[in-house]
């Protein structure tokens, strides 16, 4: 029997990361424009805002490669919100280039000028003598020094990753530590200062979505980046040797996306050493991630039940060899520690029988897809007839084609059984009539990206998997988010029940 209680209520979101909104200053932020996707949102009947990993980003612009799991993206506190706090001014703000395209998110120019913005509010802040502060760093002891510390080392070894650092510190010699604690002492309170206006900013933005009646949902990679606070902090949870370096590292074999596999460099965790801590860890993590959305998609779910390791050093995905994971075990505790927060399981990928079972005992809503539907048969599972309720269905992920760059920009060969299922005869009409299948299925929640709703070509594509640049760059431009628009969704929210 399905758990009901951890399925999602029927309803319709969408998929846009905080990066995408519009903004004068280059990229995404937790400002007016967070609010006014709100209101999008409840005009056109939506339950749900899905959001990509909000964390720091590092060299790539990946979201899911972050310098901490814990802590939020500074690129994301809104600089309107600082200015009307005294905090900056207006000239300070203009003096930088933001880049020329509003729907593009130009990460060079953000680099150069987002954090040099951001000292000028801290020197004039008050923070540090608040009750408000101190609470913050309190409720976030467990993370926020080591996180602020290692962000202050980085900027001091000219941005390189900590395996590149002098050896006593790379290795945390506690004495080294200390020294360095006190050296770095102003950095570390920048970093702070960051993280308090990003938790002030995000707590807002969620408080106003719960009042009309839309859940965050976001959005964790199963793995952590190797250049990280939380390797460099915690390298007995991983699989490192004596020098902290990485034995094995993280990806997929040769699949639809990759003929040689999905190389992605994260180190895997030593299991058998999360086991013995109760995976507190995972529980920490689990917890912050609750405090922070009211829905957990965990990206790979599959890998905590089977892994692939591939030997550090390969470079490529075509070598490497699959091992278990906890299964059950850290599903427990996880579900010990989010609370009332609900957890979707990104299950793409070949579901050996294992991972169905952890799946099925776990409960947790699914993944389907429905661009992958149509390059086969009837039996197809990502097919609408195929869906069970207790899922979670997207037109395409961040990871996909648009629906019209896949349909109608270029000859898929898998347009004409699309055509033929979805019941229309021209390869344009198949992404609005995508929208209307999902809609229409049995699935609980639906969800697709804004760019498929508003049937834009594969110029907003947001990623590539398998490159490096260019991508995690799409945004909104003012004006796309129309009336008419709003009033179709929720016309569908009402015809299907969601």
């Amino acid at each position: 029997m399905p758990n009901k209680r951890k399925e999602l209520p029927r309803g319709a979101g969408i998929l846009l990361p905080v990066s995408s909104l519009p903004s004068p200053y280059g990229i995404g932020a937790l400002g007016k424009a967070a609010f006014a996707f709100i209101d999008f949102l409840k005009e056109a009947g939506q339950k749900y805002w899905q959001v990509l990993p909000v964390g720091p980003t590092s060299f790539g612009d990946s979201p899911y490669q972050s310098f901490s799991a814990f802590a939020g993206n500074p690129y994301f506190i809104d600089l309107d919100t600082l200015r009307e706090e005294g905090l900056l001014e207006q000239a300070e703000i203009d003096a930088f280039d933001w880049g020329d395209a509003p729907d593009d998110v130009n990460y060079a120019k953000i680099y150069q000028s987002r954090f040099q913005v951001l000292r000028s509010a801290f020197q004039r802040s008050r923070h540090r003598d608040t009750q408000e502060y101190r609470a913050f760093c309190e409720a976030q002891a467990l993370w926020l020094e080591d996180y602020a510390l290692y962000m202050a080392l980085k900027d001091s070894f000219e941005g390189h990753e900590w395996l590149r650092w002098p050896e006593k510190i790379r290795l945390r010699d506690a004495e080294e530590v200390e020294i360095w604690s006190g050296l770095l002492e102003e950095e570390r309170d920048f970093w702070k200062f960051c993280q308090y206006k990003f938790f002030e900013q995000w707590d807002r933005i969620r408080t106003y979505a719960k009042q009309n009646g839309v859940q965050i949902i976001g959005d964790i990679p199963i793995y952590v980046a190797l250049d990280s606070a939380d390797v460099w902090v915690h390298g007995e949870l991983f699989q490192l040797d004596e020098q902290r370096r990485p034995t094995c590292v993280a990806g997929v074999p040769p699949d639809a996306f990759s003929e040689t596999g999905q190389l992605w460099g994260n180190p895997l965790y030593d299991w058998e050493e999360m086991e013995r801590t109760d995976f507190a860890w995972w529980k920490a993590r689990m917890a912050h991630s609750a405090r922070l959305y009211d829905v957990i998609r965990i990206d790979h779910f599959i890998g905590t039940v089977r892994y692939y390791a591939i030997p550090y050093g390969a470079t490529t995905a075509a070598v490497g060899e699959w091992r278990q994971g906890p299964g059950m075990k850290l599903v427990k505790a996880m579900d010990s520690a989010v609370g009332k927060s609900k957890i979707i399981a990104e299950d793409l990928g070949a579901l050996v029988p294992e991972v169905r079972k952890v799946l099925k005992q776990a409960g947790y809503p699914g993944m389907k897809v429905m661009q992958f539907g149509f390059d086969s048969d009837a039996q197809n599972e990502h097919l609408p007839h195929n869906y069970s309720q207790n899922l979670a269905i997207y037109g395409g992920t961040h990871d996909n084609e648009t629906l019209v760059g896949r349909y109608v920009e270029n000859l898929s060969k898998d347009s004409r059984y699309a055509m033929r299922y979805l019941q229309v005869h021209r390869r344009k009409d198949i992404p609005k009539a995508m929208v209307v299948a999902g809609y229409a299925s049995v699935a609980n929640t639906v969800l697709y990206q804004i760019q498929d709703l508003l049937f834009l070509p594969n110029s907003a594509r947001m990623n590539f998997p398998s490159t490096l640049g260019g991508n995690w760059r799409w945004r909104l431009v003012d004006g796309q988010l129309t009336v008419e628009l709003a009033d179709w969704l929720r016309g569908l929210t009402e015809i299907y029940g969601r």
